[in-house]
Order: C-alpha cells, then structure tokens, then sequence
C-alpha cells in the first residue's frame, strides 16, 4: 500500500535527504509517495489533517542549533508523536549551470543558513562574488537551472545540484566538516516505540510562572532521578511577557521507570506537559544510567516500601 510522506521543501533540500534515507533504511521507497510543503507547519497539518501518514522536518542543527519553526509547529498542533529521529551531515556544493566560465562567478545564491556555514570558503576562493539570498538552498538550485534567479552559482546540497542538473564546482564547501541537522519523524499518536536502550524523549513543559527558581525546580526532576537532557530550548508561550515553555530532549524512554518517574514530577509542577514522543536515538549509543536509577533500583525501592507498609 502507497503511504504519503510530507516534507519540509521544496525537492531537493537536505529535508528530502533525511526522508530518502529514512524510507531506505526501512526498504519503504519503492511504496512511498513524497510530498514537499512550505513549511513546517504545513506539513504537519498534512498529518493532523490525514492526507499524510507522516512529515519529516528539521529540528536541531549543529551549528545553528534548534529550528524555531519546528519546535513551534510541534507544540501548536498538538496531538502529534515523534516516531524516529533522522540525522544528516550537511554538506555544500558549489554548482553552477553546464557551461559556465568560472572567471564569470560573480555572484551565488543560497539560504542565509548555507552562505553562514560556506563563507570562510567563499571568501577565500571568490572573495569578490556577491551573495544573494535565496528562500532555500535547494531553491537556489532551481532558479539557477531555470533562470529565475540573478545568481551565476548556488550554494546548494548535492541532491539539488544532481536534480536541476547543475555541474559541480567544488564538493563539501562548507567551513565545519562535522556540521550535521538532526530531523524527526512525525505522525499521529499511536504506539510508542519500543524501548532500545538507545532512546529519547521529547516534551515540552510551560513553567507555572516566572517566579525565582521555577526553571530550577523542573530542572530537579530530571537530575534527581538520573535523566540527563541532550537539547534544551526556550520559547515564550504567547501568554504573556516573562511567560516561557520549553522544549527538552531527554536519554532515555518513557517505558523506563527513572524517566517515567520524573515525568510525573514535572506533570505536578508545571503549568503545561506535553509528551512528543520517545523514539530510537539516531546514533545507537547506549544510554548510560546510573545503578542507583535503573529500572531494578526503582522497583527495589518499591518492594521495600510495600514490605514496611505491611510489617513484612
């Protein structure tokens, strides 16, 4: 049966990338309709609105750190569950149109994200080009094939070089080699995925108020019980000024004791939980837990209790 993928676009864009890779790794390509939306938004609401049974976005970069846009549309949609995280290295080309002198580059195209992470590069080899911004690296692409753009190059993944038929000046331009963006997989609640030993969780949490030591007290559920966080970022709730939630990546599974024990903590404090998933960690790395936190100490914890109650 033909499943549809959403996906943050346009083609050709490192979002296509992750999806591409997700449905190879699970042998899903050859049954699988994809569809780029505009924005992240959108291709969430494709899901909500049942004409997807997935959308994959961009959540972290490693450079550029969360993605705003994601982590918003995440938390407004509500009623959605990461099911898997996707991570891509990003890696620039510099592609021009077949033909193309290379004395004649005097100006390139690119996302203002890209043309951060090339311009050491840029300045070093064309230092003289002038930098348009386009709307997407993969758009820079494509306005450079079909001639919509005032640019002579693109900045631009080597999918969207392959796509628009482009030819490659240099490969792997960009100025941190390590440089990767991390995406999830998005559908509507169903079943949790199992635990791995190699998981995470996402939530987001709205303080009850912006009281001293409020951010403190939620930070307290998670350490007191073992749970290190990997992401952490704050966005302001809409409600009011000083109002702030926040949208945390935790190791480890909601299946395990030690998270689902300080899950509920943070359920009693704050004003707002939202549970978004826990999901197999893209990297396979075992999560270290603490032998005071594993699964067996908590359910130890529990025995003795119940035998005191009860003068066993």
């Amino acid at each position: 049966m033909t499943r549809r993928f959403a996906y943050l676009g346009p083609e050709a864009t490192f979002t296509e990338a992750a999806l591409l890779k997700y449905l190879d790794d699970r042998g899903q390509r050859s049954t699988a309709t994809i569809v780029p939306m505009r924005g992240a938004a959108s291709a969430l609401e494709s899901v909500l609105d049942g004409d997807c049974h997935t959308a994959v976005v961009p959540i972290e970069n490693s450079v550029e750190g969360g993605v705003p846009a994601t982590i918003d549309a995440l938390t407004e949609h509500g009623r959605l569950q990461i099911v898997a995280e996707v991570v891509v290295p990003v890696r620039f080309v510099l592609a021009v149109k077949p033909g193309t002198a290379p004395d004649s580059l005097i100006s390139f195209g690119t996302h203002p994200h890209g043309e951060a992470q090339v311009r050491g590069y840029m300045s070093e080899h064309y230092p003289d080009a002038i930098y348009i911004p386009t709307s997407s690296t993969a758009a820079a692409a494509r306005d450079l094939a079909n001639d919509a753009g005032e640019h002579v190059a693109a900045v631009c993944p080597a999918l969207a070089a392959e796509r628009y038929g482009l030819d490659v000046v240099a490969e792997d331009i960009g100025d941190n080699r390590e440089a990767v963006t991390r995406f999830v997989v998005v559908e509507r609640p169903g079943r949790i995925p199992e635990p791995t030993g190699a998981d995470k969780t996402t939530i987001v949490a709205a303080l009850r108020s912006n009281r001293s030591g409020a951010l403190l007290e939620l930070l307290e559920q998670f350490s007191t019980r073992g749970v290190n966080m990997s992401r952490i970022e704050s966005r302001p709730t809409g409600d009011g000024l000083g109002l702030y939630q926040f949208s945390i990546d935790l190791q480890g599974h909601i299946r395990e004791a030690r998270m689902a024990e300080a899950l509920q903590g943070v359920h009693r404090i704050a004003r707002r939980l939202e549970f978004l998933g826990s999901y197999p960690a893209a990297d396979e790395i075992s999560v270290l837990v603490d032998p005071t936190t594993t699964d067996a100490s908590f359910s130890a914890a529990a025995d003795w209790l119940e035998s005191t109650l009860h003068g066993s």
